[in-house]
């Protein structure tokens, strides 16, 4: 017994000096987080794997649906109530009049409709015969939307007639062998002068198609089923790869982590062109047999009344639309609902606790990911700003790294043997999540574009002949594995010696201009290091009282973080996911005798004044300094 006591004795001193007594706090911390994830993984892995093992599509577990409950509402918006049968029998419609035109397996036939019930059954249908969906931005208008249409190499493109004249400022630079299908709104079948001449009326098509199922076509559990664009924030968007695979391994996902409930009513103003809101929110219909309420359109003013109106349990959000909402007036309907819990991405810790006071969320759930990428993260236990989470103690179950890098190329910084290096905690660097071929958690798709997707791939991670997708994001892990977004590679710029983070330098602006919309960057300035910050804020109406913002800055933001320039915008030209276009905005600068919109900068004094033509020249010429 006394060696055996000795023994026991001496693995606790080796346990408390390696890993260290911290260890085990980190543990017991955080075990009740990582084993509710775990087992939420556990059933993510069995249903995908079953689904694999079965050669199910996402059109097969739609269908299973439909016939456990054919009549209970799948889709709800202002003007459209659509039950399961409804939505399937349109897309077996679809399915029946493009294969009736030839199209089949591999075929790209490119969809740009708003959102209502017939776009989710669109792209259902088309898959049914293997047809790829690209989902077009319904915000893009001549070069942009002509590039993501050719992109994709599409042989076809559905549109609804809300787009018609978008479509026709292109029409004449699409590919001859490119077939356009218009939809009318309503099921108007009747041939208008509100059409392009060489457009075939799908409208009319579909009266005379059969609801029944289409010829089988041999589709399968790794086949491409739609593609989803970039937000083009940082140039042309690029077309994503999504498979049936990977769609089911999205929605189950955040189904399965976040505790939603087949009996939940989903609420979402997001465009269905995106992954949130046409596969996180809507997978919930289709794979689970969830109502969806849509809308055309965000309304902040509306959020909440439209979520009573519907019934709604859950909420989605993105971007700045919990800004947006936050900076409407107080409403009936502020906690007149029965939200539960609203999940998405991109709620600023610094509005989060009053938004969760302010309209009674009992539960936030904020994810982070890129469309294309596989190092996809949810912070499902309500810790404030958190995007996610990397397990202290079970590393290995879901393989992301934060790894040091050069914070304005996003280049991997590597040892001596030429591999990257993981981040300390609290040490900012750049996301990335192994690559394995074949799992569905961990593959990565990539682009359209073969060369777009191998800048996304970093060799060499941890040991030699490995590969990560590299996020491209600024992320820093705590001591307990909870991870807080910094900023994009190259958006992170030095001033007077210090980085400097636009995402957080943009979430103070905002607050202190009152929720207005904002973006930061870094601008050059002749004769100084580095770059200098510059606001662009939305301020049509020019309600920004700017000794009172200055004043204000001053106390929430170091000397070296705030802005040096103020542009005040009289327009504001946003993604279809709520940010700011920053690249346009940086190239354009600061010169007054090029930009219409006032600027002003900041004096030695703090205040901020005009920026003339005269101030711009005394600037070049370093009589004005910074």
């Amino acid at each position: 017994m006394g060696w055996i006591f000795a023994v026991l004795v001496a693995l606790v001193a080796l346990l408390l000096t390696k890993p260290g007594w911290r260890w085990f706090y980190i543990a017991g911390a955080t075990a009740s987080r990582d084993l509710t994830a775990l087992w939420a993984y556990i059933k993510l892995l069995r249903y995908t794997k079953r689904h694999e093992r079965l050669n199910y599509t996402v059109a097969d577990v739609f269908e299973g649906n439909v016939r456990a409950h054919p009549d209970k509402v799948a889709v709800v918006s202002e003007t459209q109530r659509w039950t399961f049968r409804q939505v399937n029998e349109h897309a077996n419609k679809v399915a029946n009049v493009l294969q009736a035109q030839g199209y089949k397996k591999g075929d790209v036939v490119a969809l740009l409709l708003e959102n209502r019930a017939e776009y989710v059954a669109t792209w259902l249908g088309l898959s049914k015969i293997g047809v790829i969906t690209p989902l077009i931005n319904t915000n893009l208008r001549g070069p942009s939307l002509l590039h993501s249409i050719t992109v994709a190499h599409c042989t076809a493109l559905i549109y609804g007639e809300d787009f018609l004249e978008a479509v026709t400022e292109v029409a004449k630079d699409l590919p001859a062998e490119l077939t356009l299908f218009q939809f009318n709104n309503e099921n108007n079948n009747s041939q208008t002068e509100k059409n392009i001449p060489q457009a075939k009326n799908l409208n009319a098509l579909l009266t005379t198609a059969s609801f029944e199922k289409p010829n089988k076509t041999q589709v399968n559990h790794h086949d491409k089923l739609v593609y989803i664009y970039t937000s083009g924030t940082t140039g042309l968007p690029k077309a994503a790869v999504i498979s049936h695979s990977r769609y089911l391994f999205i929605a189950a996902g955040i189904h399965y982590t976040m505790g939603f409930q087949d009996e939940d009513i989903f609420y979402t103003p997001l465009p269905l062109y995106h992954t949130a809101g046409g596969i996180m929110c809507m997978g919930q219909s289709v794979l689970f047999g969830s109502t969806v309420s849509i809308r055309k359109k965000f309304s902040a003013s509306n959020y909440f009344a439209d979520c009573a109106k519907y019934n709604a349990t859950i909420g989605q959000y993105i971007g700045e639309m919990a800004r947006y909402i936050l900076a409407t007036k107080p409403s009936e309907y502020d906690q007149k609902h029965r939200v539960r819990l609203v999940f998405g991405n991109g709620l600023r810790p610094q509005i989060w606790p009053q938004f969760v006071q302010r309209f009674n969320i009992a539960k936030v759930g904020e994810f982070y990911g890129a469309t294309e990428g596989n190092a996809n993260i949810m912070n499902h236990d309500n810790t404030v700003g958190a995007i996610g989470f990397v397990s202290r103690i079970l590393p290995k179950i879901y393989p992301i790294s934060i790894i040091r890098a050069d914070q304005d190329t996003g280049e991997p910084i590597r040892d001596r043997n030429g591999l990257c290096q993981l981040c300390a905690p609290n040490e900012p660097g750049v996301f990335i999540g192994k690559i394995v071929k074949g799992n569905p958690s961990r593959e990565f798709l990539g682009y359209v574009d073969e060369k777009a997707s191998a800048k996304k791939i970093v060799k060499d991670v941890f040991k030699h002949g490995d590969m990560a997708f590299l996020s491209g994001d600024l992320l820093v892990a705590d001591e307990k594995g909870y991870l807080y977004f910094k900023d994009r590679t190259g958006d992170t710029f030095r001033w007077k010696g210090e980085n400097v983070s636009t995402s957080e330098v943009e979430a103070q602006v905002s607050n202190v201009a009152g929720y207005k919309d904002t973006v930061v960057y870094g601008v050059t300035i002749p004769h100084t290091e580095g770059r200098a910050g510059m606001a662009a804020i939305y301020d049509p109406e020019r309600e920004l009282d700017l000794d009172v913002f200055a004043a204000s800055l001053a106390k929430v933001l170091p000397a070296y973080a705030r802005p040096q320039i103020i542009r005040l915008l009289t327009k504001v030209d946003l993604t279809g996911t709520f940010k700011l276009r920053k690249v346009d905005l940086q190239k354009e600068g600061y010169d007054p005798n090029a930009i219409k919109d006032s600027l002003y900068y900041q004096t030695s004094k703090g205040r901020y004044e005009l920026l003339t033509p005269q101030v711009y020249d005394q600037v070049q010429r370093n009589e004005i300094r910074f």
